[in-house]
């Protein structure tokens, strides 16, 4: 054994980068030196730690954090003392996930986030809030900070106040915004007003990813520029001053909600996803409109909604990545092939065709790189 624990760290680093974090905990377990390298900070790059009560962790516990530099954390519901105790012993995070609070919380609950220095994302799953989810003091110190927030199945008392303090993050590069509904009531949701969503659009211009739930559905479908909001300096017909946005994801998406020219504006977009809630007979496929101005779209996901017959010979030749959680023929595969040259990624559904499909893959795309059949 001693010839080996001379060797160069570097390889040990190596090495241990294939192990998975089991393994790494179960070498760390045999001797300091292999201890020390364990933690190296290369190896846990990019990890997240879910912390819970944080008054049982040990000094100790903390002290391995840190010697792995680790950035990034999940807490669920914490105390005013253990927030400051995560300031503490973990001043350099650059990520907080605060998740599955069990109450209802007030607007300065989250207020030690701004004695996080290096703080750049922030994220809150499965809470509810009687008051603002971010204050105005809050916001103002965050603001140039947040490049990332994410905020999912979070009941809000005011879901437009919410979306105006978001326009003050003018940093923000990704936004995923998935309500449940406002107030105390049933879980109503309702979308988000045209002119406060177009404010939202206006104000992000570095934004690049942004995920969206339209739960909620309206008696009209939303007006044909929701996604296209008019740029202030040069007001047009066809002037568009929202962000150069390169992903959309649209979640619990009914058919009916948007009007077919509604992502018109988007010709930026390298990724688009759309999570159908359910589809309504009668009501013609969007996909139909919404695929032809995307000419630079690479990765295409589209989980439920019409027959794939409605929209195959519209995907844009430049997808490269190609997700379909619906009903999949081997006729829909002999449409999408020459529409798709370069295809390198294919995620499909299994069915009874699967077989047969696994057979003609290779000769419809020649350039597939990975196969997933679920």
């Amino acid at each position: 054994m001693e010839g080996p624990l001379h060797l160069p760290p570097e390889l040990w680093v190596l090495a241990f980068s294939y192990l998975s974090t089991e393994e790494k905990h179960t070498v760390r377990s045999c001797s300091r030196h292999l201890k020390k390298l364990a933690d190296h900070p290369a190896l846990w790059r990019d990890y997240t730690v879910v912390l819970s009560e944080l008054r049982r962790y040990t000094y100790g516990f903390w002290h391995t954090l840190c010697h792995r530099k680790l950035t990034r954390v999940a807490v669920r519901h914490l105390r005013r003392k253990e927030w400051r105790r995560l300031v503490k012993f973990l001043p350099s995070l650059t990520a907080i996930v605060f998740m599955d609070g069990g109450r209802q919380y007030k607007e300065k609950y989250l207020d030690n986030l701004s004695r996080f220095p290096h703080l750049r994302e922030l994220g809150v799953r499965n809470a509810t809030w009687d008051e603002a989810l971010l204050g105005r003091g809050l916001t103002q110190q965050l603001g140039e900070r947040l490049t990332h927030l994410s905020v999912c199945n979070v009941r809000l008392p005011s879901t437009v106040e919410f979306i105006v303090t978001v326009s003050e993050l003018v940093n923000l590069r990704s936004l995923l915004f998935h309500q449940q509904g406002e107030g105390y009531g049933l879980d109503t949701v309702r979308p988000v007003p045209r002119s406060d969503f177009h404010r939202l659009l206006v104000s992000l211009k570095k934004l690049r990813h942004l995920s969206w739930g339209m739960k909620g559905e309206p008696p009209e479908p939303l007006p044909d520029d929701y996604f296209s909001p008019e740029d202030p300096n040069q007001p047009g017909p066809s002037s568009y001053g929202g962000p150069a946005l390169s992903s959309l994801e649209l979640v619990d998406y009914p058919e009916t909600l948007l009007p077919e020219n509604a992502l018109r504006s988007l010709t930026s977009l390298r990724s688009l996803s759309v999570r159908y809630r359910y589809i309504r007979d009668g009501v013609d496929c969007r996909l139909k409109t919404w695929l032809s101005p995307l000419q630079q779209l690479e990765s295409l996901t589209i989980i439920g909604g019409n027959s794939l017959a409605t929209y195959t010979t519209l995907i844009p030749p430049s997808v490269t990545r190609l997700t379909l959680r619906v009903a999949i023929t081997l006729k829909d595969m002999d449409s999408i092939a020459p529409k798709v040259p370069g295809l390198e990624h294919l995620d499909i559904e299994q069915n009874r065709s699967s077989g047969s499909l696994c057979r003609r893959i290779p000769m419809l795309f020649p350039h597939l790189r990975t196969l997933r059949i679920r």
